[in-house]
């Protein structure tokens, strides 16, 4: 069973930022930023090295090159993911929509796409951290057999836990303290990540992945409805809008 995933701090008390990038420039630029942001920063240069970086100083977030030599990006985070969760930030050099989605639906929490601003970097990076921060006070939530306990980071369907990336764990607690109500991509993208801006693709990945999680036939949820023109809502019934 994954562990909760639970943020740490550097010997310093700063969090831990691991930059993975083979471009030395990239790195050295995105290390500085987040170096005078306050944070502690690891760097590596292929997926291997990243993947030994981690394990020996569990980093807090994880920014991460897609095109890497050897071993993808997409590949390190599979790996990262499997020994537990942990937020990553992808970089892609690419416009590709294609690559933006897979980095999504290894479990990447965000991506930035190349040239990009490394101060928008570091605001990403500090709202990531701040969404897997602690848990809001309140008890557990459920409806339909499933249940969250926010505190716990713990979430189970008729009492078999349920393997969720942060951010789905994240979007399914928002649902079930918003039961009935329908939101849009804009207001999941503010309420749930904490942004005013980004690309709204996200969310419709996150919750494909989560329907893929709870539905008991994902191609024809019943919980997580979409509203046309609108949104999604979730609908604990299970009745059709």
């Amino acid at each position: 069973m994954q562990q909760p995933y639970q943020p740490g701090e550097a010997a310093n008390g700063s969090p831990r930022i691991l930059v993975v990038d083979d471009d030395p420039t990239v790195a050295e630029v995105v290390a500085g930023y987040l170096g005078r942001a306050g944070y502690t920063v690891d760097r590596a240069d292929d997926g291997p090295t990243a993947l030994t970086r981690a394990a020996a100083h569990r980093p807090d977030l994880v920014v991460l090159d897609l095109m890497l030599p050897g071993m993808d990006g997409l590949e390190v985070c599979r790996r990262m993911r499997g020994r537990g969760p942990v937020p990553v930030i992808m970089l892609t050099a690419r416009g590709d929509e294609d690559d933006r989605i897979l980095g999504l639906e290894v479990g990447a929490d965000d991506y930035v796409t190349k040239p990009f601003s490394p101060r928008e970097l570091v605001l990403r990076v500090e709202s990531v951290l701040r969404r897997t921060g602690p848990a809001p006070a309140g008890g557990p939530l459920g409806a339909a057999g499933l249940t969250v306990d926010p505190a716990a980071r713990r979430a189970t369907k008729n009492g078999t836990e349920l393997a969720l990336t942060l951010r789905e764990f994240d979007l399914l607690s928002f649902f079930l303290r918003h039961q009935g109500r329908a939101y849009g991509r804009e207001d999941l993208m503010r309420e749930v990540w904490g942004w005013d801006f980004g690309d709204l693709s996200t969310v419709t990945v996150h919750v494909r992945r989560l329907r893929g999680k709870v539905e008991d036939d994902p191609a024809r949820p019943r919980l997580i409805q979409t509203v046309w023109g609108v949104g999604y809502r979730f609908e604990p019934g299970g009745g059709r809008p």
